[in-house]
């Protein structure tokens, strides 16, 4: 039985051990992708500030004009430091309220709408957040 036990605390360490190899290449291939989405998002609104502002008008956010330009270089700039892990935790921080607030303002939350890109980029925000960039 003791033969047993310390076979598969063997597994058990062996296991663990790839596991925590494979982490931080798998946390800069996510960091890696989901600064992409965010990064190209960013691109588009700075591409489209009118109808981003007009689209904030329909939501009576604040100052919309002013409110697209920060939103859209908040996503851009934050998902490039995001991608490349710098400053991580305050650019994950920031993006996670963004993204909420992009969720409550927009109605998705509440009409049971699509929760795709915001709900992603709220919830690796939040992840990166505790998590960290890794290694």
């Amino acid at each position: 039985m003791n033969g047993l036990l310390t076979k598969a605390r063997q597994l058990h360490d062996l296991l663990f051990a790839l596991v925590s190899y494979a982490q931080t290449p798998f946390l800069l291939f996510v960091r890696l992708y989901w600064g992409w989405q965010l990064a190209q998002s960013g691109w588009g609104k700075l591409h489209n500030l009118d109808k981003v502002a007009e689209f904030f008008t329909s939501l009576n956010l604040p100052a919309p004009g002013e409110m697209a330009v920060f939103i859209a270089c908040v996503e851009l700039f934050g998902a490039i430091f995001f991608a490349i892990g710098a400053f991580s935790r305050i650019t994950s921080l920031v993006l996670t309220v963004n993204s909420f607030v992009d969720l409550f303002r927009s109605g998705q939350i509440h009409s049971g709408g699509p929760l795709q890109l915001p709900f992603c980029c709220a919830a690796c925000a939040d992840f990166w957040s505790r998590q960290g960039i890794g290694r």
